[in-house]
């Protein structure tokens, strides 16, 4: 098996992402109990730490499907260890993604780690490498949203309720925009190993300007209607209402103080 050409050491978990996980769980708790006295210092911690959870998980899955499609490199490069401070783009990858949910409560595609790409075979490999980390915001999404379509809201706090449904929000966001075939997304980087030489030579240089172009467009009124008008689709598809997702917004955003509307039990 390929993972037999790594060491131990590259494939065990970082104390810094361990770290992570236990904030993640304890403000969790803290979200869940009611513990803290004002509840929106938790659901901000809790939302922030499990977000990069999933961004860890996002590009430990690119690294993971790699190593087992022929890039032994991964592992030297720490990209196994699933420690934020390991990417090749710690910028992308961590900082922007947890400012923009900060700033605006959108799930920001992160960078992606290194792939050394002339060691692997096959489009599908090259293919599945890309729809990796994408279907990895897939899969928290639907753990997310579980409680919803399972109908299983009985008991769960407000406040969690409110957190689960914000947190799915960046889930679902972050996975639309990583499957755009948009070059430097990992849309495109599904469907790259099946374009010709020409078409990816010319396409090239506008890799490094594909996530600001993106976003460009949202600025475009009717594109930006049409983008969250699915995401509200898919959303309310999966049983969170849009009220549940803004007042997990306003909790998040604790420092404004959420409506009291956001506070009253129902």
């Amino acid at each position: 098996m390929t993972t037999a050409t790594t060491r131990r050491g590259e494939r065990r978990i970082s104390p810094v992402f361990v770290g992570i996980a236990a904030v993640t769980a304890v403000t969790g708790w803290a979200t869940w109990t009611g513990f803290a006295e004002q509840p929106g210092i938790a659901v901000f911690l809790f939302v922030t730490a499990a977000w990069i959870v999933s961004l860890c998980l996002h590009e430990y899955a690119h690294a993971r499907t790699a190593l087992h499609s022929g890039d032994i490199t991964v592992g030297a490069k720490g990209y196994l260890t699933l420690n934020p401070l390991k990417y090749t783009h710690a910028l992308l990858s961590i900082v922007l993604p947890v400012l923009f949910v900060i700033m605006g409560g959108i799930g920001l595609p992160g960078g992606a780690v290194f792939i050394e790409r002339s060691r692997i075979r096959g489009r599908w490999r090259h293919s599945l490498i890309s729809a990796a980390g994408p279907l990895t915001n897939v899969l928290f999404a639907a753990v997310c949203t579980a409680p919803f379509w399972l109908h299983t809201l009985d008991g769960v706090p407000r406040d969690f309720r409110y957190a689960l449904a914000f947190l799915a929000l960046l889930q679902v966001t972050a996975a639309i925009l990583n499957f755009l075939p948009v070059p430097g997304l990992d849309g495109y980087g599904v469907i790259e190993p099946w374009l010709s030489y020409q078409v990816k030579r010319q396409v090239e240089p506008f890799a490094p300007f594909g996530l600001l172009f993106v976003f460009a467009l949202l600025w475009v009124p009717s594109i930006n209607s049409v983008f969250f008008d699915a995401i509200d689709a898919i959303l309310r598809g999966l049983g969170i209402d849009g009220f549940s997702r803004a007042c997990g917004y306003e909790l998040y955003r604790f420092w404004r103080g959420a409506p009291e509307i956001c506070t009253i039990s129902p």
